[in-house]
């Protein structure tokens, strides 16, 4: 589908600012449509089908107890459990994985038995109402030991191909699914305006466009047409509103505009996803204006359950009510009245579903509400055919990291890596060099490629899951004549015909990636200028979250990439160095001059960036 928006490759950057008037026309079309529905219990039943589920939610609700209804409300981490059968006695909803939430052996098959044996205990309640089991798969089934990880969102931007975007979301979903899980907190449709947020990467970029562009391509990906089919997984698009806004890019912060401003920029990825079917949102733990948006009755009811016509349900964030106003049970009234509709306690739960009881008991949450609530999320249920297929399909595990869903990985990478400085066209470099010296501290690491949310929470560096690392796709690209040497630091480059240097951050997610400086680190500076000393030519490779300064090391070298966080598939990087593949990514973010100039976004007065938004050469 050709979007209405910038940001679809069909569609020039130049034409953003000009086109917002026609955009807000074209938006208000479309926000009515709701999300599908199914037929009688027992039968699948079209999209449209709107009065079978809703006979068959009212039929639930109307035999459900108080204390199955919190219960439906209520999501638990897996390693607060007290107990498994604590699933059964407390008639809980949801189930999640934080991130590195894993089961004692982190493979496939254990966390099928995991979640198999997690939704056996839902199952022995009194009216058997399955699990879901939410998880981070925000770049492929990144908490999993041999999922294939894809390049985080920022380089998925980069593609401007929404197919392809929808193509990888369609692969995760299978890898998620095929590990028992029914549910994947993405896409993220954040857009990120300060590149100092240490969730930058999680964004596809600085401009409305390519969230609405990408936004739905991914929840078709995760969700297809028919929510029911087993190898689809349900979507959240995260976090609902205005994450990527904070001043000063401060994760968790405020973001300060005025109504029309968050309309017009943080919005438009939402209605999209909305359009296309996503099941539900997650509520961001940042403020607008002061005011928290787990507290905000007037953007999560009214505008976007109300006006938007949001007919799925809405979750909070890890212990995002801790920190609304007063005490725990005036942050649980406020939350839930606002319109959260399940609660990410996600330890003590026991405490959660005593407290809101005894709100409902005293008034102060209203039943209609906590049967709104319940409504949307066996609604979803429903939608998903969980009452019909609760546990998982054993025919999808044995293709978790496998070798055709690598190479659409791989397809990913190369798409995403954007071409910044090719001087004397030293790129794309030949396969039959002699020597080639490849140096830097992410030449030949594989978590340091793939980034925060992998594995754990954070990330870490090293062999931390299944891959190829740039340094290994570059051996097994070039001539078996060709002799590749490794050196971290970059000496001994003297005699080579080239040199190849990968440089840039190492993990980080969420807080943890916050930065005042994004210079490149001392290390990687004196790295470059060694393989420069050997009189050769000199290619940068920046594995980053975002664009960092750079002006010293462009100065350094010959040709520079932007290859971001690219995940477990380093041949890509190679597919496009050595002219297998000619570069196409374009960039989703300005690239500042300094950090003076952050943040920058297109269309700001006076706009001069290093790199332009859209900017990337190819061969």
């Amino acid at each position: 589908m050709t979007s209405l928006i910038p940001g679809n490759k069909n569609i020039s950057s130049g034409s953003y600012i000009s086109m917002i008037p026609i955009l807000r026309v074209a938006i208000t079309a479309f926000v009515l449509v709701l999300i599908s529905c199914q037929g009688d219990a027992g039968q699948s039943a079209s999209r449209t089908d709107s009065a079978g589920v809703e006979k068959q939610v009212d039929q639930l609700l109307s035999q459900m107890t108080l204390a199955e209804k919190i219960g439906q409300m209520t999501q638990v981490d897996r390693r607060y459990l007290k107990s498994d059968s604590d699933i059964t006695n407390y008639f809980l909803g949801s189930v999640l994985s934080g991130g590195g939430s894993s089961p004692a052996v982190n493979a496939p098959s254990s966390w099928v038995e995991m979640v198999d044996e997690f939704q056996s205990y839902a199952l022995r309640t009194r009216l058997r109402i399955p699990l879901l089991y939410g998880i981070d798969a925000v770049h492929g089934n990144n908490n999993v030991k041999g999922a294939v990880i894809f390049p985080q969102n920022i380089g998925m931007g980069c593609t401007r191909d929404s197919a392809l975007v929808e193509k990888a979301a369609r692969v995760t979903a299978e890898e998620v699914a095929g590990t028992g899980i029914n549910w994947t907190f993405a896409p993220c449709i954040a857009v990120a305006r300060n590149i100092r947020w240490g969730r930058t990467y999680e964004s596809f970029g600085e401009t409305p466009g390519l969230q609405v562009t990408m936004a739905g391509a991914e929840v078709k990906g995760f969700q297809g047409e028919n929510l029911s089919d087993q190898s689809l997984v349900l979507a959240c698009a995260k976090h609902f509103v205005g994450d990527g806004g904070t001043a000063e890019g401060k994760d968790q912060g405020n973001t300060v505009c005025d109504e029309a401003t968050l309309r017009e920029i943080h919005l438009p990825g939402y209605l999209e996803a909305i359009r296309d079917g996503v099941g539900s949102i997650m509520v961001s733990y940042s403020s607008w204006n002061g005011l928290k948006m787990s507290a905000n009755k007037y953007l999560l009811t009214d505008v976007l359950k109300n006006e938007m016509g949001f007919k799925g349900f809405l979750v909070s964030d890890w212990a995002a009510l801790d920190q609304l106003q007063g005490d725990y049970s005036n942050q649980i009234e406020t939350a839930v009245n606002a319109g959260i509709d399940m609660v990410m306690v996600p330890d003590n739960y026991k405490r959660f579903i005593s407290t809101l009881t005894a709100l409902v008991d005293d008034g102060k949450v209203p039943v209609s509400r906590i049967d709104d609530a319940v409504r949307r999320i066996l609604r979803v249920k429903f939608l998903k055919g969980l009452f019909e297929h609760p546990y998982s399909d054993s025919s999808l595990t044995g293709k978790v990291g496998s070798q055709a869903h690598r190479q659409v990985a791989r397809q990913c990478v190369r798409e995403s890596l954007v071409l910044l400085r090719n001087e004397n066209k030293v790129l794309p470099l030949g396969k039959n060099l002699k020597r080639i010296v490849v140096a830097g501290k992410n030449a030949d690491d594989l978590g340091n490629q793939c980034g925060g949310w992998t594995i754990s929470w954070q990330g870490s560096s090293g062999d931390i899951t299944t891959g190829t690392t740039i340094l290994q796709g570059i051996k097994e690209t070039v001539s078996p004549e060709t002799d590749v040497v490794y050196s971290s630091d970059g000496s001994g480059a003297a005699g080579a015909d080239a040199g190849i240097v990968v440089v840039g951050e190492t993990p980080y997610a969420e807080g943890a990636g916050d930065r005042s400086d994004l210079s490149l680190s001392k290390e990687d500076m004196t790295t470059i200028e060694n393989v420069k000393r050997a009189g050769i030519p000199v290619v940068v490779v920046l594995v980053s979250g975002r664009p960092m300064i750079v002006n010293e090391a462009l100065a350094d070298c010959d040709a520079f990439v932007a290859a971001w966080l690219p995940g477990t598939e380093g041949e890509g990087v190679a597919d496009v160095l050595f002219g297998d593949y000619k570069p196409t990514g374009k960039l989703s973010h300005s690239w500042p001059r300094d950090m003076k100039q952050i943040p920058i976004n297109y269309g700001d007065p006076n706009y001069d960036p290093l790199f332009p938004y859209g900017f990337g050469l190819t061969y």
